[in-house]
């Protein structure tokens, strides 16, 4: 398995370690449920450096990147982040990433771990024509997420004076400690925090900084209860090689008023064949790839992703139902083994992040 640069400080933490997308990362430290309530009401901070990092640069960098993206990335102002699918030619989805327009022709891609190789070949194979260089720096860089209400005072605290004029899905490059970081306001929980790009020894000073301000360090598991609770959809369950992004309740992030993208033609007048859905059940625990049935007890989808909410103190999922079959009553039932449950339909979220 590969490690991060901080692989040896999580195993100083006594963390409960396991491979995630081929790196060695940790799952938890205390426990999940103190992770999720320290993010949820105070600060947390994540490693995910297993993360990938692409920089386009060049006279034609806006428009490359806004052609491979199915987001408006050309209309939005330097210094923001842009969340998209990348898609194929059909319209199915490659991974989904943040592209983070640092300057009119410096951009950084950020792709999931699992999709590193992937995202690079696709990438890569669709240049010609562009005036830009492409560079793979995913080994240059580690990555934290610094996540909870207390984030922007934290950091504050420790010599990043620019936090607290950083607008939310803001980006930019800046310096810390005498060396250059990259900052990105944006967050996979549904809270305010950081993203924190930058050297791998720059990284591990401030993650033995952050920790010594008692900020509480947090493992996968609570970040997947966490992104789950605000219904934020990860690749590999919501979203896969088969799916289109209206499969995922993606459809605003498809811009079909752009005059191209790839996959344009085959996404303008789609219809999906799945629909995205909240549901919650009062007792049990419904997890991934469980049964979705209707009224009649008839299978008509499944589980994509489900947890044992900490906020709410409930069982919670997201869900592909077959469009077709899309009960009009909105009632429907989870089979967890051999027992049939009735679920509370939901249309917002189960918790409400307080991002800024």
């Amino acid at each position: 398995m590969k490690q991060t640069s901080l692989t040896q400080a999580h195993r100083d933490l006594k963390a409960k370690m396991a491979d995630f997308a081929g790196y060695e990362m940790p799952i938890q430290y205390a426990g999940v449920k103190a992770e999720v309530e320290a993010v949820r009401n105070n600060i947390g901070v994540f490693d995910v450096s297993h993360m990938g990092e692409f920089f386009v640069e060049g006279k034609d960098a806006i428009t490359f990147v806004d052609y491979i993206l199915t987001n408006d990335f050309a209309g939005a102002q330097t210094g923001k982040a842009v969340y998209s699918p990348l898609c194929r030619e059909d319209g199915t989805v490659v991974d989904d990433l943040i592209a983070y327009k640092l300057a009119d022709e410096k951009i950084m891609i950020c792709v999931n771990a699992a999709n590193i190789e992937k995202d690079w070949s696709w990438i890569s194979s669709k240049t010609d024509g562009f005036d830009i260089s492409l560079t793979n720096k995913s080994d240059d860089y580690s990555l934290l997420a610094i996540q909870g209400p207390k984030t922007e005072k934290v950091l504050a605290s420790l010599g990043f004076e620019s936090v607290t004029n950083a607008q939310y899905y803001s980006a930019y490059e800046s310096e810390w400690s005498g060396c250059d970081v990259i900052m990105a306001r944006t967050g996979y929980t549904g809270e305010d925090g950081f993203e924190i790009f930058g050297g791998h020894e720059t990284i591990k000073k401030l993650w033995s900084q952050l920790l010594n301000a008692d900020v509480t360090p947090c493992g996968l598991a609570s970040r997947d209860v966490l992104r789950l609770e605000v219904c934020y959809p990860l690749y590999g369950h919501e979203l896969n090689d088969e799916l289109t992004p209206l499969d995922a309740a993606l459809k605003w992030t498809v811009k079909l008023k752009k005059e191209k993208f790839i996959g344009k033609e085959a996404l303008d007048g789609l219809t999906s064949k799945y629909r995205l859905v909240k549901l919650s059940i009062d007792k049990g625990i419904p997890r991934e790839g469980y049964p979705i049935l209707n009224e009649q007890d008839e299978v008509i989808g499944k589980v994509t992703s489900g947890t044992m909410s900490v906020t709410n103190s409930q069982g919670i999922c997201l869900g592909l139902v077959q469009r077709e079959r899309f009960p009009e009553n909105k009632k429907f039932k989870i089979q967890i083994r051999k027992n049939i449950i009735d679920t509370n339909y939901h249309t917002k979220p189960f918790v409400s992040g307080g991002h800024k």
